[in-house]
């Protein structure tokens, strides 16, 4: 946007170095135009400067606290309703977790878990979130703020092991 303001500004001001002419034409009608005409009593006309308007800048404090707060991000971000270590006994391998996040979710943030280093399940705003089918052994598990597709925040990873009932067949 900052580039594009001295170009606009360039052609408006192309404008204000023209001359117009005013004459009258054969029926009597006032007619504009940039080039005098042969053989026909023209007048200069005197624009006024153009009008420019230029939106004011924002204000630096507000923009430096803006960037400031995306910086800083969640004071507080955990996973809740498992221990790190813990021994799940989850037969069909599901399970709930919480999620502790503070201040609260912020708008165009969502919260997405990761499950052994990879992205599980969709992103959502939901703190609340479900595991389902969590193949039996040690895991890990981590939650990250997103922003789109941009992650900005994660959690500790949290080590469990969800212990399912096996059967011989």
């Amino acid at each position: 946007m900052r580039s594009a303001l001295p170009s606009l500004l360039l052609l408006l001001a192309l404008p204000a170095g023209a001359q117009i002419y005013k004459y009258l034409d054969a029926n009597g009608n006032p007619v504009f135009s940039s080039q005098p005409p042969e053989g026909v009593a023209a007048e200069k006309v005197e624009l006024p400067p153009p009008s420019i308007v230029i939106p004011p800048p924002r204000p630096p404090e507000a923009v430096l606290r803006e960037e400031q707060s995306e910086k800083i991000g969640y004071s507080r971000l955990e996973l809740t309703g498992i221990a790190d270590g813990e021994s799940l006994r989850a037969n069909d391998g599901s399970f709930a977790v919480e999620v502790a996040i503070e201040p609260g979710l912020r708008p165009g943030h969502s919260l997405r878990l990761l499950l052994d280093g990879q992205p599980y399940g969709q992103p959502g705003r939901a703190t609340r979130l479900e595991l389902v089918n969590v193949e039996r052994g040690e895991h890990s598990l981590a939650v990250e703020v997103l922003a789109g597709e941009d992650a900005l925040q994660r959690s500790s990873a949290l080590r469990f092991t969800v212990q399912r009932v096996h059967r011989r067949r």
